[in-house]
């Protein structure tokens, strides 16, 4: 079919793309009416398929999915800016076939474009940059956390290695425990070492502080202040929990998700099961989505049963049935997650259940 005859019979119509993305090169499938019409490779910049999808289907209704990666939501945003439609789908909700050993860039396009052609896929909720801005500094709040964690065990093994380990109480250190490490006399070239590990320790904890009040300063922003209000008086939650998760799951996460046990699923507190016929295998939570946001909703929940005797109450049951304090108090955090989407779906605080 030569080129004009080919333009002719895609003018108008509805195009799907799908576009595999890496660091250098992009690699595009484009399909039509059940078949393939084009595929190539290219630069991974925008200029170039911006010029592509002009210049290869004009006039046509053209609609672009990509797996969420390591780019973020930039490529979704210049596409939605010149008009087209963009998927951004979770790399695991991928549909492919049981039986398929070979994986290749060549292979995930025309799956991808596949899947989209045949409305099979899920897609993913794509923040709008004012929020992605914002998350940004409650993530690296978690990333100068796990610093601080980082340099502290450094700083332990030091002195493990060195011979100092009996000096100290064996088990988890305390913060006398530092101020002690940091005052001990050793030989002068280990003390360059050591100075310097509690330099950089010195220097994450003053980082901490600065983007914990710039958190603290979102949770009063009009946008996001209503939905922080209510996951607040959330037995457990405080307030920088409370922003945190606005921020990572949006302040419409009440309308987002049709249920709480939706949310629940998104958060990663489902239990896996790999049931077939009449076998019934059941296994731990799925641990979808971050597992730093799960840590946060554990950690509240500990404190949930300490306030309210309606979730100490759950969790002794559970802890009795299970034998295992570690489920029992996962379980509650699935149940709070419930109770925090019903809070925000109906815009009311959360009341403190009382036993009788």
């Amino acid at each position: 079919m030569n080129r004009k005859m080919q333009d002719y019979i895609q003018k108008g119509k509805e195009i799907f793309i799908g576009l595999e993305d890496s660091k250098k090169t992009w690699k595009l499938s484009a399909r039509c009416e059940g078949r393939e019409i084009n595929y190539t490779s290219m630069p991974a910049q925008y200029s170039n398929l911006r010029a592509f999808l002009r210049g290869k289907f004009p006039e046509c209704q053209i609609t672009v999915i990509y797996e969420a990666g390591f780019k973020g939501f930039g490529l979704h945003d210049s596409l939605s800016n010149d008009g087209y439609k963009c998927i951004v789908t979770p790399p695991n909700k991928v549909t492919q076939e049981k039986h398929n050993k070979v994986k290749t860039d060549k292979i995930d396009a025309r799956r991808l474009a596949t899947v989209l052609e045949k409305n099979d896929y899920k897609a993913c909720a794509v923040p709008d940059r004012e929020r992605r801005e914002d998350r940004q500094i409650s993530r690296a709040l978690t990333q100068v956390q796990g610093e601080i964690k980082r340099v502290k065990n450094r700083i332990r093994k030091f002195f493990d290695v060195n011979g100092y380990a009996e000096t100290f109480v064996a088990g988890g250190w305390t913060e006398k425990d530092y101020t002690q490490a940091r005052k001990m006399e050793v030989s002068p070239v280990l003390k360059i070492t050591l100075d310097a590990y509690f330099s950089m320790l010195d220097r994450f904890k003053e980082l901490r502080k600065q983007l914990h009040r710039e958190v603290m300063l979102l949770a009063k922003k009009q946008r996001y202040s209503e939905a922080v209000r209510i996951v607040n008086s959330i037995a457990g939650i405080g307030k920088l929990t409370a922003i945190r998760l606005i921020l990572e799951w949006g302040e419409d996460t009440g309308e987002r998700f049709k249920s709480g046990k939706s949310l629940a699923c998104f958060s990663g507190f489902t239990q896996s099961e790999y049931s077939t016929g009449e076998s019934v295998r059941k296994g731990r939570i799925t641990g979808a989505s971050r597992g730093y946001i799960r840590a946060w909703l554990i950690q509240c929940s500990w404190m949930c049963i300490k306030k309210d005797p309606a979730m100490l109450k759950a969790f002794e049951r559970i802890a009795k049935n299970t034998a295992s304090k570690k489920k029992a108090i996962v379980a509650i955090a699935r149940k709070m997650v419930v109770r925090l989407w019903t809070c925000l779906n109906t815009k009311t605080e959360y009341v403190v259940a009382v036993i009788e």
